[in-house]
């Protein structure tokens, strides 16, 4: 039985996580803190923060595995600067707080294609991130590198939107690792991988994300 925290809990991933994980027999509790309040549920614990000032004391940092959903794009967070200071500077944040608080796994949801040395930023920040989650030492990362997310936010993403109907009529033709995943596989992924806990650092695909395993069971990636 685990308690897990999980990061990102209002986002499109992070709600599908929140949901499987409230409803798994594995997990005594999730420890779900947002900036603003979640309904309420017998077996969440949701504390409100301000992710500039995450309380590093606090007691509700003790469990047994972390999941991070939090991600935005640049166009929503308004400018590069800002876009990192989510995607890397909260991510960071929250990964080192867990593992303070015991926190064997972890399990971050990525991009395809991040890479540090990419000279797109979007996608170097991606891989930054990863790199220095890694450097935390936990004795279980794993990192799921999807494409384009499938499934309905609460604001729509103009350009995401059009992409995505244009990979679903596509589809057939695309190859397994460009096309759409959806949310709900993606979550599976993150959520299996927190609580299977493989030793050493994983790398769960976009290609592999396709596969039907991905809503439960056993979740093998790449190490």
């Amino acid at each position: 039985m685990s308690r897990v925290l999980l990061c990102g809990a209002t986002g499109l991933v992070g709600r599908e996580v929140l949901r499987i994980a409230l409803a798994d027999p594995a997990v005594t509790q999730v420890v779900a803190p947002t900036r603003r309040p979640l309904p309420a549920h017998p077996g969440l614990l949701n504390p409100v923060v301000d992710f500039e000032q995450l309380p590093a004391d606090a007691a509700w940092w003790r469990a047994d595995a972390a999941i991070c959903a939090l991600g935005t794009t640049r166009r929503d967070a308004g400018s590069a600067a800002a876009f990192r200071r989510v995607d890397f500077d909260y991510v960071l944040a929250f990964a080192r707080l867990a593992r303070a608080g015991g926190a064997r796994a972890f399990a971050l949801t990525s991009s395809l294609g991040a890479d540090a040395t990419s000279r797109y930023f979007y996608l170097r920040t991606k891989g930054e991130v990863e790199q220095a989650v890694q450097a935390l030492g936990y004795p279980s990362l794993t990192v799921v590198r999807p494409s384009l997310i499938g499934g309905e936010r609460e604001r729509r993403r103009a350009l995401e939107h059009l992409g995505m109907r244009l990979l679903q009529v596509l589809a057939p033709c695309v190859p397994r690792r460009w096309r759409i995943v959806p949310a709900e596989r993606i979550a599976h992924a993150l959520l299996r991988s927190a609580l299977d806990a493989a030793p050493g650092r994983t790398v769960i695909s976009s290609e592999q994300l396709q596969s039907p395993d991905m809503t439960g069971g056993k979740v093998r990636g790449e190490s």
